[in-house]
């Protein structure tokens, strides 16, 4: 068990920052399955980050006077527990109210990992462990969720981290971590939280909005979805090396990791057309600047200063908040230019259907087909493939009606490609706002 310690608390560590973002490629099935409205279902994924940010700073100062491997070891539990009912609800009211217990035993688990990896690890490799393994959760929870989701079901994404919690439950009582009693010396890193709470909302922008684009915009499914945003993580585990080769001082890393951010959002939001390949080099730049940025601020934020637990809490809600703000910001923006794409996205479906080679009545039957499905899907980018399922068309008119479905599915395609682009451009201001924190000079200590 003593080797297994470590690994499965940074596998814990790992799966409750992962959850932050993880369901976002099921909440389309979600959607459908629990029989919600689209802004019942985005509080899945928000009520989580905002329960976990607004908890952490408590739980952590619990901590600091209590036995962590006991609490460690109870909220591990809490969070199986949790994720176990999330799989089982049957209402996404009942299944928000999980999430938001789910949230609370992750925060639990997060501090309190961080003393029992200390404690198991030693300071510098035990810091490390807890910060790498949230890097990997942060980047890799849409590419699993999407896997998961396509290959089982939604409720797999929480199935699945219920035996790896579990075991993770007697790792943490293994750990004999005294409550460290430290006089309260130090104040919150400001400049660093600050930096990562800008960065999370920013990341926002290519970690949920991209995937909404990918499959309720292009009409990719999960799985692909999953595989076009694997370049994220990858890109991420790439930055440390490739870092370590240039040699840049920290400061320098973080200024240029905000850059590249900004820099691939900004290339997610002139995207030419709906074609994957054009994302791959945006995301590459994210994914560099995400494993750039992170990991140092989050070290940064931690350096010197305690009782560690406290300052970690500090950390843990700058980032969770991060993400409520951004969704709080760029959710509205997306939902309004969707909107706004609907009218001009009508009148070139129009004009298409009354161009096509077909006949005058078939015109007519499809066209009020068309138009049944764009009323019934108002807010959402429609799905008009069951108006050409429910189409009568002679054998001679398949051709001409395929080439039409064709058209209609690529100005679709570039109505929510449009739609989306003010929401990237947003998340890119906000990244070069955490540049602006890291380039503004330090006042000098007097």
């Amino acid at each position: 068990m003593r080797k297994a310690v470590a690994p499965l608390l940074a596998v814990t560590v790992a799966l409750v920052l992962a959850d932050s973002a993880v369901v976002t490629l099921a909440l389309p099935d979600i959607l459908r399955h629990l029989d919600a409205s689209v802004t019942e279902v985005s509080w899945v994924l928000i009520c989580f980050n905002l329960v976990l940010g607004l908890g952490s700073v408590p739980t952590a100062l619990v901590f600091a006077r209590a036995q962590p491997r006991w609490f460690s070891a109870a909220g591990i539990a809490v969070f199986a527990g949790a994720s176990a009912w999330c799989a089982l609800a049957g209402s996404i009211e009942i299944l928000i109210i999980a999430r938001c217990i789910q949230a609370i035993g992750g925060a639990l688990a997060l501090v309190g990992c961080l003393e029992l990896l200390v404690t198991d690890q030693g300071e510098r490799r035990g810091v490390g462990t807890w910060v790498a393994a949230g890097v990997v959760g942060t980047a890799a929870g849409p590419f699993v969720g999407g896997l998961l989701t396509e290959a089982i079901s939604w409720q797999a994404i929480f199935v699945v981290q219920v035996p790896f919690a579990l075991l993770a439950v007697p790792a943490a009582l293994a750990v004999t971590a005294a409550p460290e009693v430290t006089v309260d010396r130090h104040r919150p890193a400001i400049r660093p939280n600050l930096t990562l709470a800008l960065l999370s909302a920013s990341l926002t922008a290519a970690l949920f909005l991209l995937v909404l684009l990918l499959v309720e915009g292009w009409s990719r499914s999960p799985a692909t979805a999953a595989m076009t945003v694997s370049v994220v993580p990858v890109a991420a585990l790439l930055a440390r090396p490739l870092a370590r080769l240039l040699h840049a001082p920290k400061d320098v890393e973080v200024a240029v990791g905000c850059f590249l951010i900004a820099g691939g959002l900004v290339g997610l939001g002139i995207l030419p057309s709906a074609e994957l390949a054009w994302t791959i080099a945006p995301q590459a730049l994210v994914g560099l600047g995400l494993g750039m940025t992170v990991d140092r601020l989050t070290a940064q934020a931690l350096e010197l200063r305690l009782p560690r637990i406290n300052h970690a809490g500090w950390t843990l809600s700058a980032r969770h908040l991060g993400v409520v703000v951004g969704l709080a910001i760029l959710t509205p923006v997306f939902t309004g230019d969707l909107q706004d794409a609907q009218r001009p996205a009508q009148e070139a479906i129009t004009s298409l259907v009354l161009d096509a080679p077909l006949q005058p009545q078939d015109k007519i039957d499809l066209a009020g087909a068309l138009g049944e499905d764009l009323s019934a899907q108002q807010g959402q980018v429609p799905d008009l493939s069951e108006a050409f399922r429910k189409a009568r068309f002679s054998p001679e008119e398949l051709p001409a009606a395929k080439r039409l479905q064709d058209d209609l599915d690529e100005q679709l395609e570039r109505a929510a490609t449009y739609a989306f682009r003010d929401s990237f451009l947003i998340g890119a201001g906000l990244g070069l706002l955490a540049l602006v924190t890291v380039v503004v000079p330090r006042r000098r200590a007097s």
